[in-house]
């Protein structure tokens, strides 16, 4: 592979081969996205599989993961080391390899194993495929670029599931690993072919081993905490105090030693520049926003209104019918509109839809659940996109590399703790409106006395009656407390409409090379 020397521009490509290239980086970026998402709906199926309970079978989402939260903030430091394009490639290859490893794995340890490689070597994935894409581009065409590669990142999620869903009941749980082999080779190898006068200057930077080991105990600590924490009773769990003690330590002085030393493997001082740290930061807490009800949505239909995984899926696919259609759009007019007006719009629609997603019933029906969906995509469309232009704006082209690894880093920060704060709240208000509820179930109260007489007039005892009504209010506690998930993710979206206005214009990145 040839290597372009500084300051030289390679010829532009043509219509076809661009638009080839965009569809390469684009389908390596959604499988690597997709893998975040697809194997949850199988665990069940992993875990029975290969003997291990459903709780140690969840570590197959949270390997992943974790070992992908490590790798992503150095994807920068990477680039430096190996190319730009060089390092896409690998990072292709190898995650391709791993998945393999995945599909073939004999044993619920080798699965653990392979995951964390799969997740080490694929987190350069995403962030090289933004970074390529705004290289291959020309400058009025970069919105266009990036509204392209941020249908990935909204489609990835929602589709996730749907996937992994139908292919474990229709074939087996390796499928869902198995099925990135072809994808994954076929990216490579256009990628390499299409994109091989586009390698960027490799630089000798030295390892800074001591920033490396305080970013994985860190990064690693908490994630797993985010994963886990849950599932443990949080703060109940020795283990999760003394993982979140070692993350807060770690992280802290992993802060303190990236901010002085020469050469370090994270460049914190990009959240010294006020777009990078708003596009940033809203990118994190809307990502809170939208990925907490992606997994807290399917969790209550499943749980309460009698859906199947694939069914599930179903209704959160809707969400990326219209953000599939605007995406392009957006991106291809966001040179010609104020990005803060269009992610204010984004923001607005997708509080709006989750305020209108607090008004569910128990017998709500599917189409009125996947309009919701459907409308969200209006709304997600329109703020992911604005905030990774103003996120990138400014920086020059040696800088996009580590900005596009740390943003998804945040974008995977909020994904993390929007799905552990929003799960532990659906528990938790559910005890609270199932206890308020219960109050009220009484041997003197009329309403409890004319349901258990007509559940006896139907041959149903009275004990039997009264797991019966125990059951209706659990079933609609879980949905007061699902509509109360619905109030906050709107809530948090229409916090971030005064914090974008703080970033400031002009939104446009300086030359890419």
């Amino acid at each position: 592979m040839s290597q372009v020397a500084a300051g030289s521009t390679p010829r532009p490509m043509s219509a076809g081969t661009l638009a080839l290239t965009t569809l390469v980086l684009g389908l390596g970026s959604f499988m690597n996205i997709l893998d975040l998402s697809i194997a949850n709906v199988s665990v069940p199926s992993i875990a029975g599989d290969l003997g291990v309970s459903y709780t140690q079978g969840t570590w197959v989402i949270t390997s992943y993961a974790v070992s992908e939260a490590i790798m992503l903030p150095m994807t920068g430091w990477l680039a430096q080391r190996f190319g730009q394009v060089r390092l896409f490639v690998m990072a292709t290859l190898l995650f391709t390899l791993a998945s393999l490893l995945c599909g073939m794995a004999p044993s619920f340890e080798a699965l653990v194993a392979a995951r964390v490689l799969q997740g080490m070597v694929g987190a350069s994935m995403i962030p090289m495929s933004q970074t390529l894409l705004t290289m291959i581009y020309p400058p009025h065409k970069r919105g266009l670029a990036l509204g392209l590669w941020s249908m990935t990142t909204i489609l990835a999620p929602v589709v996730g599931p749907l996937t992994g869903g139908w292919l474990t009941e229709n074939l087996t749980w390796h499928w869902v690993f198995l099925i990135n082999l072809p994808v994954g080779i076929t990216v490579a190898m256009l990628a390499n072919t299409l994109m091989k006068d586009y390698e960027s200057p490799r630089r000798q930077v030295p390892v800074d081993y001591i920033g490396l080991i305080l970013l994985a105990c860190g990064v690693g600590a908490m994630q797993i905490v985010l994963d886990k924490g849950n599932e443990l009773d949080w703060f109940g769990s020795g283990f999760i105090v003394v993982l979140t003690v070692i993350s807060v330590i770690a992280l802290s002085l992993f802060v303190v030693w990236e901010l002085t030393e020469v050469h370090p493997v994270v460049d914190l001082r990009l959240f010294a520049r006020r777009n990078f740290l708003v596009g940033a930061v809203c990118l994190m807490i809307g990502s809170m926003a939208f990925f907490g009800i992606v997994v807290t949505l399917p969790l209550w239909l499943q749980s309460f209104q009698g859906y199947t995984p694939f069914w599930a899926g179903k209704v959160v696919a809707f969400g990326g019918v219209l953000a599939l259609m605007m995406g392009p759009i957006v991106g291809a007019n966001i040179h010609r509109v104020d990005a803060r007006a269009i992610a204010t719009f984004g923001f607005v629609v997708a509080a709006g839809v989750s305020f209108w997603s607090t008004r569910f019933t128990p017998d709500v029906d599917f189409w009125s659940v996947a309009l919701t969906r459907l409308f969200m995509g209006i709304g997600i469309s329109c703020f992911f996109l604005p905030l990774v232009t103003i996120n990138l704006s400014g920086l020059e082209g040696r800088q996009i590399a580590s900005a596009s690894g740390l943003s998804s880093f945040m974008r995977n920060l909020g994904s993390s703790f929007g799905t552990a704060v929003m799960v532990s709240l659906w528990g938790n208000r559910a005890t609270v409106h199932q206890a308020q509820l219960v109050e009220n179930i009484t041997d003197y109260s009329l309403p409890t006395q004319q349901a258990l007489d007509r559940l006896a007039a139907l041959g149903v005892s009275h004990d039997a009656g009264l797991a019966v009504i125990n059951r209706d209010i659990q079933a609609q506690a879980y949905l007061l407390a699902t509509n109360d998930t619905m109030l906050l993710s709107g809530l948090m979206m229409l916090s971030l409409v005064l914090l974008i206005w703080w970033a400031k214009p002009p939104f446009t990145m300086k030359a890419a090379r």
